[in-house]
């Protein structure tokens, strides 16, 4: 149509607007990444944070406007290294920052990475019914399954079998518990970079198994509601954390494999982060959990008390994970 001017000619005449601020968002970060933060004065960090916003916002317009592969390209790269230094930059320290971070940071990142962590989940869920099932109707089963020296030899009842120790020794146990929970979850995330996920995969599939496996064990000698109800106060907390740990594990995994539009050294530091908010969280979860399974969980109580803290506590994470860090006038994640 007359008048109006041909895609490349708008793209051409949209850089030329927009690459000094561009160029200048460039050569604050240079500072920023050889001398740190510290470098640059107050006004030159206010100027960084603007520009960042200006950049993402160039950016949803060349997205947009379709302009061209290589500037959208760039744009990804400019916005993703300063994302880090304008959100670390601009955020408060000591405990204010520990409490941001837990009340708000990490339960948006666990909803922003919902998808996968729902993946991991059910191939948890899956693997437990699937084992529960298969030892269910043929306990030998049960050694094609798990590790034989994971299979117990039963004659009393989990709670019995995994709390007979003096409650004095409560404290030890629980450190012992939490240290043991996160090098697992450490485990299952590092074989997302080590092993391109096939590790997490197999660490997530393996608890799944063992826990269906387990499970169906003790039913079958009659200690099927037990098993649940010492599991309760801990599990779901603890379980819930190995899969978010699975989860951070895959996006590392996934920007190896899959960068898409960003250079893979930007996607890895780019899942990096998120990962590294997930991590982070999974440890202060499993604190909790550890806290639970050595202070908690021994305790002498009913089976529908001990399921019924489980229910809670699960309850309650359920609405930590939705619901916290979410503005009051907008429910979005």
């Amino acid at each position: 149509m007359p008048g109006r001017k041909a895609p490349a000619v708008r793209e051409r005449v949209f850089v030329a607007r927009r690459q000094a601020g561009w160029e200048r968002l460039e050569a604050l970060l240079e500072r920023a990444g050889r001398k740190g933060l510290r470098a640059l004065a107050p006004a030159e960090l206010q100027e960084l944070a603007l520009l960042y916003r200006s950049a993402t916002s160039d950016l949803a317009a060349a997205q947009s406007r379709a302009y061209t592969s290589d500037l959208r390209a760039y744009l990804n790269r400019l916005t993703a290294r300063a994302y880090a230094y304008v959100h670390v930059g601009t955020a408060p320290g000591g405990w204010t920052n520990v409490a941001t971070f837990f009340s708000a940071t990490f339960p948006r990142e666990v909803r922003r990475s919902s998808k996968i962590i729902l993946a991991t989940s059910t191939l948890f869920v899956v693997a437990a019914i699937v084992a529960y099932w298969l030892v269910s109707v043929r306990p030998a089963n049960a050694y094609a399954l798990l590790p034989a020296g994971e299979i117990p030899y039963i004659t009393k009842s989990l709670h019995d079998t995994n709390f007979a120790f003096d409650t004095s020794f409560a404290p030890a146990m629980s450190s012992m518990i939490i240290t043991n929970n996160i090098q697992v979850s450490m485990m299952a995330f590092a074989g997302g970079i080590a092993t391109l996920g096939y590790l997490t995969l197999w660490a997530i599939l393996n608890n799944g198994l063992m826990l269906g496996g387990l499970g169906a064990l003790f039913a079958q000698k009659g200690y099927g509601l037990d098993f649940w109800a010492t599991i309760a106060p801990h599990g779901f907390i603890e379980l819930t954390s190995i899969q978010i740990a699975g989860a951070a594990g895959l996006q590392m995994a996934f920007a190896i494999l899959a960068p898409g539009r960003l250079r893979r050294i930007d996607a890895l530091k780019l899942a990096g982060r998120r990962a590294g908010v997930l991590m982070i969280g999974v440890a202060g979860l499993l604190v909790i959990a550890g806290t639970f399974e050595g202070f908690v969980s021994p305790q002498r109580t009913s089976e529908a008390f001990r399921i019924g803290v489980g229910l809670l506590t699960g309850v309650l994470l359920t609405a930590y994970l939705s619901l916290a860090g979410r503005s009051t006038t907008n429910l979005a994640p």
